[in-house]
């Protein structure tokens, strides 16, 4: 067996200092309801894990163009900058740190959310890929191709939610770059097919998400606490790439010239469970901190951390379903199993009640 106290060393991500290298990975879990605005439930889940290295919140759309899901969170209104507020003030009560991860889902919507107006893009191609509406499960709906003219206007929303994470109390901020959504839709050759300046070539693609990443630190207050979530190489909702391993470092060198906090890779894993070496193209060009994503259990993330491949591990089913996950990594604990008929819902079934060891043994 690996040994994992390696997961429980500090690390520095930017301006965090993190007394441990688990991180909780963004997880959308649908139940901040119609208005989009977390309530005590929500504030009870994050609590609950906050001994987390550093928590990433669940997406956040930054603006209702942004919307593509049933009750899941925004970050547009005051309203909501107070709901996540008591997130945030719970977290610090913990002794934890959370960054909100702003989201802008592009053509990964359906017009029920955007009051039949079709969602926006880098293209105007739909996707194979389904949204969650109040009818279910839904395919998405065919996107218009944003104007050149309207991208300052997609950047100066991830400004403006970028500021109001700064007033609810958020300690750092994650740019959502994977995913299949709007910046992958853009970063991408299969899904990116402009002639506009925004297109074409590498450095074309590439130039929404540098301009999303100055107007967020800018909106933030600086780059030592802004970071990005990226996931070329995985090809979800058909965002592939002619060559992934280019793209990645060239999109690791514009980072790099931007002195960010961090890097979150969701890791491409093959069929057979081997591990791609994409990472490597990344670290190319990027030579700061690397949180790495994918299936990880304590022992691979330890290892991936003892070769250098990673800073810190970012764990997604496991923090479902262990709220008290580093504990259970420090006394080599058996994990709770998370229940996956529960990760999409509106209560606190699968939500907030799994229980810590301490509980389990009352």
């Amino acid at each position: 067996m690996t040994d994992t106290r390696t997961l429980l060393h500090p690390t520095r991500l930017g301006a965090l200092v993190l007394p441990n290298r688990l991180v909780m990975a963004p997880l959308t879990r649908t139940r901040t309801g119609a208005e989009r605005r977390p309530g005590p439930l929500n504030v009870e889940y994050y609590r609950q894990r906050a001994t987390a290295g550093l928590l990433v919140s669940e997406g956040v759309a930054i603006s209702p163009e942004a919307v593509g899901y049933l009750d899941t969170p925004g970050l547009w209104r005051e309203d909501q900058v107070e709901g996540w507020r008591a997130v945030t003030e719970a977290v610090h009560a913990g002794g934890g740190r959370i960054a909100a991860q702003l989201w802008h889902v592009g053509r990964i919507s359906h017009t029920s959310f955007h009051d039949g107006a079709a969602p926006v893009s880098s293209t105007s191609r739909a996707a194979d890929a389904r949204s969650y509406t109040a009818a279910g499960y839904e395919p998405v709906s065919t996107p218009r191709a944003l104007a050149t003219e309207e991208l300052a206007r997609v950047a100066a929303d991830y400004r403006h939610a970028a500021v109001a994470a700064r007033e609810a109390g958020f300690d750092a901020v994650e740019v959502h770059g994977a995913n299949g959504y709007l910046i992958e839709q853009f970063l991408t050759s299969g899904v990116n097919d402009r002639t506009d300046a925004y297109g074409g070539d590498v450095a074309g693609r590439a130039r929404l998400l540098g301009e999303v990443v100055d107007a967020v630190v800018e909106g933030f207050g600086g780059a030592d606490r802004v970071g990005i979530r990226l996931s070329v190489g995985n090809g979800t909702s058909g965002a592939t790439d002619d060559d992934p391993a280019g793209l990645l470092a060239h999109v690791g060198g514009v980072l790099q010239q931007r002195g960010l906090a961090f890097v979150h890779y969701v890791e491409p894993v093959t069929p057979e469970g081997r591990r791609t070496d994409l990472t490597a193209a990344l670290r190319s060009t990027w030579h700061g901190p690397v949180v790495l994503a994918q299936g990880f259990t304590p022992d691979s993330a330890a290892e991936a951390v003892r070769e250098g491949r990673a800073d810190a591990v970012a764990f997604g089913r496991a923090f479902i379903a262990n709220p008290d996950l580093p504990e259970r990594v420090r006394l080599g604990a058996a994990l709770n199993e998370p229940d996956s008929s529960t990760f999409y819902g509106t209560g606190a079934r699968g939500y907030t009640d799994y229980p810590t060891l301490p509980q389990r043994a009352a």
